[in-house]
């Protein structure tokens, strides 16, 4: 059985240096399940990032699962793009 490639996926990841090795998978879901997983991001400011080939490759990992050492460097990117633009725009609101 194979997946529509058109149905949207979405992955939640999380990382706390103080006791994760890895960032791991927080949540994930496919059609309804990942506008939900959208909504409740945008709901808490959390910056998105859309990567089609990334969330294809992710959606295989089981949540709770830390990502596999060949994603570091994918993920890294993702997390460097997301801290700037909180960066930004925590400067543009004024907040430190």
């Amino acid at each position: 059985m194979s997946m529509r490639e058109d149905i949207r996926r979405a992955i939640a990841l999380g990382y706390e240096p103080e006791k994760d090795r890895a960032p791991r998978v927080l949540a994930k879901g496919l059609g309804e399940i990942a506008e939900a997983i959208i909504a409740i991001a945008r709901k808490h400011g959390i910056q998105l990032y859309e990567d089609e080939a990334l969330s294809r490759s992710l959606y295989a990992l089981q949540i709770g699962q830390e990502i596999p050492e060949q994603f570091y460097v994918a993920v890294a990117e993702v997390l460097a793009y997301v801290y700037r633009l909180d960066a930004e725009l925590r400067k543009r609101k004024g907040i430190r």
